[in-house]
């Protein structure tokens, strides 16, 4: 029992992230029209550092880090969605459940991630049905010719050309940076290595520094 519960499985993380998210609601750590922002982040696999492995000449693979994809509040840094997966991997796939968790216990205004995440599913799935009212996700160019297809991804192409410093599109977007501003804290407050052993035990590792980050930031409410 100790360890399930230093260590939740996803369906307890999932639960107790609604819970942490409803909290941060109550108290008003997320605002009104909150804003998420996805993006994800590399966590150590072990202890030993790659700069370690590059002085020592040995391969350090990419088995031995751990990929966690969250939905932030651009607001508080509150984690209101995450998925874990073994990096490197693609980023695009998981954006769909961390905002389905997210969406759980807030309605969110607008959710902003990087072109990684470009595809058209990914815009209707946010305002069509989770019913967030904006989403910004610019064109993602690589090996695509010609105008991007889609209602939401032609919006973005036409809003997204480039515009001058201080526009609405580029302090809209600019919020986006949030999530690197929370890892930052994250990492600095729990560090940037996971102990786990295996990849399921990195897993539930995730998930647990995912809750301690958001207990962190609700005992900072009072």
């Amino acid at each position: 029992m100790l360890r399930r519960a230093a260590a939740p499985q996803k369906g307890e993380f999932v639960v107790l992230l609604f819970r942490a998210a409803t909290s941060a609601a109550g108290r008003g750590l997320i605002g009104g029209r909150p804003t998420a922002a996805v993006d994800a982040t590399g966590l150590e696999s072990r202890h030993t550092s790659r700069y370690f492995f590059r002085r020592s000449g040995k391969k350090h693979t990419s088995r031995l880090w751990t990929k966690l994809t969250v939905a932030v509040d651009t607001g508080s840094h509150f984690i209101a969605g995450a998925a874990v997966a073994t990096g490197p991997a693609n980023d695009s796939p998981q954006l769909r459940p961390v905002l389905a968790q997210a969406s759980l216990a807030v309605g969110w205004d607008r959710v902003l991630a990087d072109a990684a995440f470009d595809s058209e599913a990914h815009h209707a799935y946010a305002r069509d049905e989770l019913g967030i009212r904006s989403s910004v996700i610019p064109i993602n160019t690589r090996g695509h010719a010609g105008p991007p297809g889609g209602k939401y991804r032609g919006q973005m192409a036409r809003r997204f050309v480039p515009k001058p410093d201080g526009s609405r599109y580029k302090r809209v977007f600019g919020q986006r940076w949030q999530a690197e501003s929370a890892f930052s804290r994250h990492k600095r407050r729990l560090g940037s290595a996971l102990g786990g052993r295996s990849d399921q035990s990195r897993e539930r590792e995730c998930r647990l520094r995912v809750l301690t980050h958001n207990l962190m930031l609700l005992a900072a409410t009072g």
